[in-house]
């Protein structure tokens, strides 16, 4: 088979991921390994050695999770406000160009 170009490849996962879910009767039960997997993953960050009660490293965990979801959400907004700066700083060169009687306005 031939190598997929990187849009081809996302389509295809698209596709595969709505066709998947399209014939799950159940979505919360199949993400719930994942959901289990990352939440151990938080529990074994915040309480590497096991010496915490269940309940205490529970409870650090999900700070550690909201802490890791609101980094996700930091990163995201700074990458957009990185966008909307862009794009206003393209259109400002493009209508002094177009004043200038250069480039296509």
């Amino acid at each position: 088979m031939p190598s997929l170009h990187k849009s081809e490849r996302q389509l295809s996962a698209s596709i595969a991921a709505h066709d998947r879910w399209a014939h799950e009767v159940d979505r919360t039960a199949a993400t719930a390994p994942a959901r289990a997997a990352l939440m151990a993953k938080f529990e074994a960050q915040v309480d590497p050695d096991g010496t915490l009660s269940p309940d205490e490293r529970a409870r650090r965990a999900e700070h550690a999770r909201k802490a890791h979801f609101a980094r996700l959400a930091l990163k995201s907004a700074r990458a957009r406000r990185r966008i909307r700066e862009a794009t206003a700083e393209a259109h400002t060169a493009d209508a002094a160009l177009a004043a200038l009687g250069g480039g296509a306005a």
